[in-house]
């Protein structure tokens, strides 16, 4: 269906439509209008298939380090959770004042678990992971202490909070030594946060590009149209009437474009699942790559029809208010 046939049917006069009728009339417009621009780029698939590929790479670069992101927090997060703090205790205390220590700490609000390592299981340990079993044998005393390992809970396992918890636990009187390794906790962290900026800064740089391209390419369909726009505008077609063929253009662009890259960063994430594997096997781990599923895969359809919908609005309302019969 042409521009102009459409434009005369809008102007037409409706008399003695119900309201109901004529609410059925406009959804039954958009659809037609809405299958219309997508025969339109069927009929040019060349043109529609390029556009939509810059578009579908655009977003994929993007959505692959968002999810490479969220599966470095998901192991970071179970390295934080894992994280603990090692309070050596004086050698000179008590079994019982040891347990007594292991409770009290227990009910500690930013404490998740407190597991006591006796001096002759350490040893035990250490005679086996060491190498030195005979040696050690020969010791009159052994020299290593009880051990409390603390682990904190999950919202007190930053460095900041893991370093608070850190200073308090050294004030108890049976503890001598106090560790935990927050630079390492630190580095992590600030890792993670340049990576978010990072993501963002190139995120925004591409959808700005996302949008430009659909507008620049509607702004294209447009002046192909000229003429078109001008006949319809001479018959009484308003501008809005107008503007919506090219507003489902934009549409379709998004939506295609965000399924190409959906099935893009899936088979990028095939293609990574082998080497991901031989890492975590030399780990004597098990990792896989989570994709994007549910409602990321829902927002990332979502965010790419709205940038094809924000192209294409961009472009009609300044070039087909522009254009204007004299």
């Amino acid at each position: 269906m042409s521009l102009l046939f459409k434009g005369r049917a809008q102007g037409a006069e409706r008399v003695g439509i119900s309201p109901l009728q004529q609410l059925t009339m406009f959804f039954v417009s958009h659809i037609r209008q809405a299958l219309a621009s997508l025969g339109e780029l069927w009929r040019n698939r060349a043109a529609s298939m390029m556009t939509i590929a810059v578009l579908g790479l655009s977003i994929t670069l993007p959505s692959t380090l968002y999810i490479l992101l969220k599966n470095t927090e998901r192991v970071s997060a179970g390295w934080d959770q894992a994280s603990e703090i090692t309070l050596f205790l004086h050698r000179s205390t008590q079994i019982g004042d040891i347990h007594q220590l292991q409770t009290r700490l227990g009910l500690w609000p930013e404490i998740e678990k407190v597991e006591h390592i006796d001096k002759s299981q350490a040893m035990d340990e250490f005679k086996q992971l060491s190498g030195f079993g005979d040696a050690l044998n020969h010791l009159d005393d052994n020299p290593l202490p009880d051990v409390l390992l603390v682990t904190p809970t999950s919202k007190h396992t930053s460095p900041t909070a893991a370093g608070l918890l850190l200073d308090k636990l050294r004030k108890e009187r049976e503890v001598e030594v106090g560790q935990l390794d927050i630079q390492w906790l630190e580095r992590l962290h600030g890792l993670v946060g340049i990576a978010k900026e990072l993501v963002s800064v190139i995120a925004l740089l591409l959808f700005l590009a996302v949008v430009l391209i659909i507008g620049n390419t509607i702004r294209l369909n447009i002046l192909n149209k000229r003429d078109e726009i001008l006949v319809m505008k001479l018959v009484g077609a308003t501008d809005a009437f107008i503007q919506r063929p090219f507003l489902y253009t934009g549409f379709w662009y998004g939506l295609l474009g965000g399924l190409l890259a959906w099935v893009t960063v899936a088979l990028l994430l095939w293609w990574m699942s082998d080497s991901i594997a031989k890492v975590a096997q030399l780990y004597q781990t098990q990792f896989s790559l989570d994709g994007l599923q549910g409602d990321a895969l829902l927002t990332m359809l979502g965010l790419s029809v709205f940038l094809g919908l924000a192209g294409s609005m961009i472009s009609v309302h300044k070039h087909i208010r522009a254009i204007e019969p004299k």
